[in-house]
């Protein structure tokens, strides 16, 4: 999940850009009719999501799998196959149908829409049983630049929540030649280690119990108890989507993706090495060390808070605003939890057509 650091630095300033309505957006953060939108640098027509594919949808009618990089990645394909690629990336604990309802949204716009299983969820696999079981920022990243490749998708449109916004950040910040344009739930997510080890406001630190839970033996064997494992994701999902009233069978088609057989050992991993506990594999060295100077996003931008969302800060985004230095929208979005893309699809795709047109 989010950055806690960048929470807390965030944390008292005030409520900033006004909410935006779930129905349709224009390029400001107020509230519109979902009538197509126009403006923007470069002064192209921004089209509307509101005519598109109606929800829910309980899948994906493709569900793919590719090798690339250390992996065999499991992916759902959506729309015209050359089409523009917009790779949708998912965050913890949730998994691909968190776009289940935005990809067809997209592909009536005639976008090619990729939503890949990161590593260690659903039917993504590493290739070797030798390969270290890692979640350092920067391998999730290289692990979405290698599907690029094997998709041989030159450039793209990169949106996410959680962990998927903090990947596609740290693509847009290394290797912003891979981007079109960027939409980042929570704003700027690449992790500061070094900023990880000082004390947060108390708040803030109540609301990573679970960082803190994976630090200790009986969060590790928790995680490695599938039902258990399970029952905390579950969990998880009703404190930092408290306005989101999911069915079981909602959850349970995620929950599938949780049995992967390396999904402990990535998550434990990626929170511990967030916090300083274990070192990082060396062949990431240099990436991690380029990320720690938390360099700068140039791409055209938009960031989306959830208002609901607990790890959100309230405010327009000032906390981060410096971080992103090309053309730029912020949009605070009422009433939404932490799961933006699943509980309000509709302003996600329309964040992602808008961002592809700044």
């Amino acid at each position: 999940m989010i950055n806690r650091r960048t929470f807390g630095r965030a944390v008292g300033l005030g409520t900033g850009a006004a909410a935006v309505s779930l129905a349709g957006l224009r390029p400001t953060a107020s509230a519109a009719d979902g009538a197509p939108a126009t403006g923007g640098a470069s002064g192209a027509e921004r089209p509307s999501v509101a005519g598109g594919t109606s929800g829910p949808h309980t899948a994906f009618p493709v569900l793919k799998q590719v090798r690339a990089g250390v992996l065999d990645v499991g992916y759902a394909e959506a729309g015209p196959a050359h089409g523009p690629a917009v790779l949708c990336l998912h965050g913890w604990p949730y998994d691909i149908h968190s776009y289940v309802d935005v990809a067809p949204l997209l592909a009536d716009l005639g976008y090619r829409v990729i939503v890949p299983y990161l590593r260690g969820h659903g039917s993504t696999r590493f290739l070797s049983r030798h390969t270290p079981r890692t979640a350092e920022q920067s391998a999730v990243a290289l692990d979405v630049i290698a599907l690029m490749d094997a998709l041989e998708i030159d450039k793209a449109v990169l949106a996410g929540f959680d962990w998927g916004s903090r990947t596609a950040d740290i693509i847009a910040a290394l290797w912003p030649e891979r981007v079109k344009a960027l939409v980042s739930t929570g704003g700027y997510l690449i992790t500061d280690r070094k900023a990880q080890q000082l004390p947060a406001a108390p708040a803030v630190e109540r609301t990573w119990w679970y960082q803190w839970y994976f630090a200790t033996e009986r969060g590790k064997r928790a995680m490695e108890d599938v039902d258990e494992r399970i029952a905390l994701c579950r969990y998880v999902w009703t404190l930092v989507s408290p306005g989101w009233d999911f069915d079981d069978a909602t959850f349970q088609r995620t929950a599938e993706a949780f049995r992967n057989p390396d999904y402990a050992a990535v998550v434990l991993y990626n929170y511990r090495w967030r916090i300083g506990l274990i070192e990082g594999d060396r062949r990431y060295g240099r990436y991690e060390e380029r990320l720690a100077a938390q360099p700068l996003v140039g791409v055209p931008t938009i960031t989306l808070d959830p208002a609901l969302d607990p790890f959100t800060p309230p405010g327009d985004g000032a906390g981060y605003r410096h971080h992103f230095t090309g053309p730029y929208e912020h949009r605070t979005v009422a009433g939404i939890g932490h799961n933006l893309p699943q509980e309000a699809p509709a302003v996600f795709a329309q964040a992602v057509a808008d961002a592809d047109r700044l």
